[in-house]
């Protein structure tokens, strides 16, 4: 059994976000040791690896609370997880598209600034002024 000490130690989560876990219902109560303290076991520590890889990929709280419940019905076919993956790479794209768009404007404004005073900064003009952005970002 470890501490929740141990346990953040073991899968790189924070204690207060354990805690957090154990409150929203994503990780069950953790048992208590005489003194009172935290104690979890190896199924704890899966389980909290699973919910860190899953928020490092982005994953929403909800859709790891469903993938947690998929997870303990190993019969069932797997068809709503790849859902909720398909559903989230789709986010993801989004995401990387808008960036996408960001990036092009800011190499746009920085490019036109050059080494004028501040009076006549491109990029303080845009900034100021959405009609000078070449998209909608």
């Amino acid at each position: 059994m470890f501490s929740i000490g141990e346990l953040s130690r073991r899968t790189g989560v924070k204690v207060p976000t354990i805690r957090y876990y154990e409150q929203s219902g994503l990780m069950a109560p953790a048992e208590r040791s005489e003194g009172n303290q935290r104690r979890y076991g190896r199924e704890e520590e899966s389980r909290l690896t699973f919910i860190r890889h899953a928020r490092d990929l982005g994953i929403k709280v909800d859709a790891i609370r469903e993938l947690l419940e998929l997870s303990a019905h190993p019969e069932k076919p797997c068809e709503r997880a790849d859902a909720i993956a398909r559903d989230h790479l789709a986010l993801v794209r989004e995401k990387i598209a808008r960036l996408k768009r960001l990036e092009a404007e800011l190499a746009r404004i920085t490019e036109l600034c050059g080494d004028h005073a501040v009076g006549e900064c491109y990029v303080l003009r845009s900034l100021s002024n959405h009609d000078l952005c070449e998209s909608d970002h």
